[in-house]
């Protein structure tokens, strides 16, 4: 999980070198480059491509397109803090719908350590009272789809083959990013194409990763590491682009790090 924060942290970096792309556009790269490299590790493995609980992969596909295209929304139409800031909602409904789908039990404490590592999220980028009610209802849409992507995905652990649930996130995608993208479309030139590489083979080892983790650990214990990705966020906004953060942001860290580490060594 944390080498899939790490890979997932590289690839907004080089969303953030291309900010004249349209961000369905970059998705429909994304997808296209994911499409293509899952399919041929696994015509080399010889693995079932389409697997055996199709239905359950469908719709792994479909809230996992609904939560990228509902995420990107929100980055482009409020700023960033409050984007990210929303979007770490998602570990608290993976937590709270795992209950339900993948019947998980979850100690009264652990939401208590989640609320911990949501509070020093909200330290580090704080609120946006310009989001409207528009822009906040996507932005929840998007952690809800999310966190119900991650169980099903848990639910999927004894069935199917990780590359084969990734694979159908792509080939849900890619359709609905191609006709929306034709209303958007940017020509890449030069340093973009790389970028969108970039873009595509990061992802693919996150997503790799993220699945892995899924599949073999508690939903209610892995997902808090992904709030660990805030600080992968800061130090390359730090090292890479030159943004410096006051005293209060480093609190924060602190918060979200004791949170993320009193969940993690929780015991049932």
């Amino acid at each position: 999980m944390l080498l899939a924060g790490f890979f997932f942290a590289l690839m907004n970096v080089s969303v953030k070198m291309i900010p004249h792309i349209p961000a369905i556009e970059i998705i429909l790269f994304r997808s296209v480059f994911s499409f293509f490299f899952t399919y041929a590790v696994l015509k080399k493995s010889t693995v079932p491509i389409l697997g055996t609980n199709k239905k359950l992969l469908i719709a792994r596909g479909v809230v996992g397109s609904i939560g990228l295209i509902a995420f990107f929304y929100t980055l482009q139409a409020i700023p960033l803090a409050s984007a990210v800031t929303i979007n770490y909602l998602a570990p608290i409904f993976t937590s709270i719908l795992g209950i339900f789908i993948v019947k998980e039990k979850v100690a009264v404490r652990q939401f208590f350590y989640f609320g911990i590592s949501f509070l020093g999220v909200l330290v580090i980028q704080g609120f946006d009272p310009r989001i409207s009610l528009m822009d906040l209802s996507i932005g929840l849409i998007a952690s809800l789809s999310m966190g119900l992507a991650y169980n099903i995905i848990r639910k999927l652990k004894n069935s199917e083959h990780p590359l084969v649930i990734m694979i159908y996130f792509p080939m849900i995608t890619i359709p609905i990013a191609s006709l929306l993208t034709y209303w958007v479309w940017v020509q890449p030139r030069g340093w973009d194409w790389l970028f969108l590489l970039l873009v595509g083979i990061l992802t693919q080892a996150a997503q790799y990763f993220m699945t892995i983790a899924y599949q073999n650990a508690e939903v209610a214990k892995i997902s808090s590491l992904s709030y660990v990705g805030i600080i992968y966020a800061l130090g390359f906004g730090y090292f890479i682009f030159g943004e410096s953060y006051d005293f209060v942001t480093f609190l924060g860290i602190i918060i979200v790090l004791a949170g993320v580490l009193l969940n993690a060594i929780k015991r049932n």
